[in-house]
C-alpha cells in the first residue's frame, strides 16, 4: 500500500492505493496518527486506487475515525468504487462516515 498526501486549506487528502489488508492495515494507522500527532484533524481519504479492503482495514478506518472525531476534526471518504464500494455497502460503512463521489465534492463539503 502506498499514499500520495496532499494538503489542502480545509483538510488533507490521503490517496491510499493498492489492497489495505490486515499486513497494510496498521500502515494506514500509523501514517495517519503520525499526522493528527503534527496537528492535523480534518482529513479526506480517497480510494479511487485502492484495489481492495478487509475486514482489518475496516477496523483501521473506524479507529482513525474516532481519534479524528474525538480530536473535533472530520473525516470524509471519497472516490470509493468498484469492490470496496460493495464491501462499504454490505457492511454499513456508507452510514458511518460521510461518502463523496469525488475528492472535489469532499473539499466542498469540509469547508462548510
Amino acid at each position: 500500500m502506498e499514499f500520495q498526501i496532499q494538503k489542502e486549506t480545509a483538510a488533507t487528502v490521503v490517496a491510499v492505493i493498492g489492497r489495505m489488508d490486515a499486513v497494510t492495515a496498521p500502515e494506514y494507522e500509523k501514517k495517519l496518527a503520525g499526522m493528527m500527532d503534527e496537528g492535523e484533524k480534518n482529513f479526506i481519504i480517497d480510494f479511487g486506487k485502492l484495489d481492495y479492503i478487509s475486514s482489518a482495514g475496516l477496523r483501521a478506518l473506524l479507529m482513525t475515525g474516532k481519534r479524528v472525531k474525538n480530536l473535533g476534526g472530520l473525516m470524509l471518504l471519497a472516490n470509493i468504487g468498484g469492490a470496496v464500494k460493495d464491501v462499504f455497502a454490505i457492511s454499513g460503512f456508507g452510514t458511518i462516515f460521510p461518502m463523496h463521489d469525488t475528492v472535489q465534492s469532499a473539499l466542498g463539503a469540509a469547508e462548510e
